[in-house]
């Protein structure tokens, strides 16, 4: 029998909702493994408000040896003041937005952490287009920006590359987001970006990433810790899984399964399920019960020549 590969996730709770969308996380993250034929280790070293009442410190020695030796790093709270102090440690050149909505649609948007790192964002946006659908937009470029565009650009044949204006990006990532891949833009126009993105009219879940040159990657929900709500119950887990699936193609190299999963998260939130902090009126699911469903679709969510294939090995 082959031995499957296993991989190392460092796995950071925190406060508020954390733990609760960790869990569900982790439980999709054991079933799609599964699925695509590989397994997960996870760590769950201590961290932030844990960390600090256990030792006084915010990055304990187990903690940083822990993230410093797995493959990626998957937070629940993406706003955590002593999420600083674990990136500090790694090689992070690269923030990474992914933006899916409708039918199975997705939107990777790319900006260099700092000016050093402005050719390797573009070289990695050019890469995360290949394989996706081959199309990378630049957006708000300066000449400096624009020629190191074009230079990569030139080295990407069969990748279709544009240059945009802020204005002419912002109304159409809102109004028809379908017509994008992959997005770079400089760090000062992405926030922006995002928040016209992560807003149009259709349903849409978001989640981020810090892209590392060498080690691992840091991967987040695009919510915070919600400590109105922690404790029960109804938080959805929707970006919390999407940020999952963002470390399984972007941080671990299974992209398949990233696939799989973030068609489940869609295929539950497009056949209306919603935890109650997303209704106005009405009973919704639990957290627990949103991630259920989504499990439940993961199967369903394979290809089907990869779902014949597993169900027969």
């Amino acid at each position: 029998m082959t031995k499957r590969t296993t991989y190392t996730i460092a796995c950071l709770s925190g406060h508020g909702i954390a733990p609760e969308v960790m869990a569900e996380a982790s439980r999709a993250l054991a079933r799609v493994s599964g699925l695509h034929g590989f397994q997960i280790r996870e760590t769950h070293p201590p961290f932030a408000s844990e960390s600090r009442t256990q030792s006084g410190q915010a990055l304990t020695p187990a903690t940083r040896s822990a993230t410093l030796g797995a493959q990626a790093v998957l937070v629940a709270v993406a706003t955590n003041p002593a999420l600083a102090d674990v990136e500090s440690e790694l090689d992070l050149r690269a923030r990474m937005d992914r933006v899916v909505f409708g039918e199975h649609g997705s939107i990777a948007l790319l900006s260099p952490l700092t000016d050093s790192t402005l050719e390797w964002t573009l070289a990695r946006g050019f890469d995360v287009a290949r394989s996706s659908r081959a199309r990378v937009a630049s957006v708000g470029g300066d000449d400096a920006w624009n020629a190191a565009f074009t230079r990569e650009a030139a080295r990407h044949d069969g990748v279709q590359a544009e240059e945009l204006t802020v204005k002419a990006a912002i109304h159409d990532l809102a109004f028809e987001p379908e017509r994008f891949d992959v997005v770079v833009t400089p760090a000062p126009y992405a926030e922006a970006l995002l928040g016209f993105l992560a807003h149009g009219a259709a349903p849409r879940v978001a989640a981020s990433r810090r892209l590392a040159g060498s080690g691992p990657g840091v991967f987040a929900p695009a919510h915070g810790a919600a400590e109105d709500i922690a404790g029960q119950g109804v938080a959805n887990p929707a970006s919390m899984l999407l940020a999952a699936a963002l470390m399984l193609g972007e941080g671990l190299g299974e992209r398949r399964a990233a696939e799989t999963l973030t068609n489940a998260v869609l295929d539950a939130s497009a056949n209306g399920v919603r935890t109650p902090d997303l209704l106005t009126v009405g009973v919704g699911a639990t957290t627990r019960e949103f991630a259920d469903v989504v499990i439940s679709h993961l199967p369903h969510a394979m290809t089907t020549a990869e779902f014949y294939r597993e169900a027969i090995a």
